[in-house]
């Protein structure tokens, strides 16, 4: 029925009521089309001018591909598209973490949160913790996920610590179950950041935030070992795991690995040194020992929440620690951290 017709009750009279209403909404109708239309001619007639100035039709496509992922022409918004946070709802000190839970796990001992953002395998927590501004943020695994939540926090945190607190497999026999790994580099089996930086192109820890891991760790009392990470591809065939029906290629790489001294092997760290060095941030990754690969032997899972919480602490000091450096050398107006600078 069309708008604006009233029904009423009384003889022939009515059906010509609405006949008359009817062809008066569909003229109005018609001219209200013919209206709008004529705006989108115009419209389109300034988008094909608009083409010609930019480079063409293409040009145009890609910037719409571009905002339509959340991102605008320059590649950076308000809001970033898989992580699905903006300005200011991150913390400068950032955990790390694969495992959505983890990070949940972490956040419940902040004495208080803030914000809670879940998109994808991207969980985010930021709040306080003994007064400090502190998030943590899970990547899924791999270092493909990684390359987003680095690319992502840089583009609405100026110069945001990170800090991964993950899970790895030791290579070497001291190494207990879990024991936590300091990564001081990484050798990059990964592919993802060699679309950024050359094959040659160190995977190195920020020295401040190896060192707060360093005496995180020991101020805690925790077992830890401090040398070089491999990161892997997958969890498999890129770490020399045999399954029936899947053929190792190089079955001797974590005999190799082992021999020239690399502790342990996980899949994101590599990723998160070379991008957060490419892009001028501080970024370290402290490791529980879950798997010990010279002997076969794997956590009990009544183990698991003892080796993380483990983990999740050593981090958290390390960023205790981090902050009181940074308290520092913004007094003595220094750039870096030295040991002259006592915290």
């Amino acid at each position: 029925m069309p708008r604006g017709v009233v029904l009423v009750s009384g003889g022939g009279g009515m059906a010509n009521r609405v006949r008359g209403a009817g062809r008066r909404a569909q003229g109005a109708r018609a001219q209200g089309a013919r209206r709008r239309a004529q705006p989108q001619a115009s419209e389109a007639r300034l988008g094909k001018e608009d083409l010609r100035s930019s480079g063409g039709a293409r040009a145009q496509g890609a910037r719409r591909r571009v905002q339509g992922a959340g991102l605008n022409a320059h590649g950076n918004s308000a809001r970033q598209y898989h992580i699905a946070l903006g300005p200011g709802e991150l913390a400068e000190y950032i955990l790390l973490c694969g495992d959505p839970g983890r990070a949940a796990r972490v956040a419940a001992l902040f004495d208080s949160i803030r914000l809670e953002r879940r998109h994808r395998e991207y969980v985010t927590f930021s709040g306080t913790w003994k007064g400090l501004g502190l998030s943590v943020m899970s990547t899924g695994i791999g270092a493909d996920n990684t390359e987003i939540a680095v690319i992502e926090i840089s583009q609405i945190c100026d110069s945001p610590t990170l800090i991964r607190i993950g899970s790895s497999g030791a290579l070497q026999k001291e190494a207990r179950i879990g024991d936590l790994i300091i990564s001081t580099g990484a050798v990059r089996l990964e592919s993802t950041s060699t679309f950024f930086v050359n094959e040659g192109y160190p995977a190195i820890a920020d020295y401040e935030v190896l060192m707060a891991l360093v005496a995180g760790a020991s101020r805690k009392g925790l077992r830890h070992h401090v040398g070089l990470t491999a990161t892997a591809p997958g969890f498999y065939g890129a770490q020399c795991r045999e399954v029936e029906g899947f053929p190792l290629r190089k079955p001797a790489l974590i005999d190799e690995l082992a021999a020239q001294g690399v502790l342990n092997y996980e899949m994101e760290t590599s990723a998160l040194l070379t991008l957060s060095t490419l892009r001028g941030l501080r970024a370290g990754a402290v490791c529980a020992v879950y798997a010990h690969r010279p002997s076969g032997r794997f956590i009990a899972d009544g183990d698991i929440p003892k080796a993380e919480l483990r983990c999740i602490e050593a981090g958290m000091e390390a960023v205790r620690i981090l902050a009181r450096m940074d308290g520092v050398k913004k007094a003595a107006g220094a750039a870096r951290w030295t040991p002259e600078l006592r915290i």
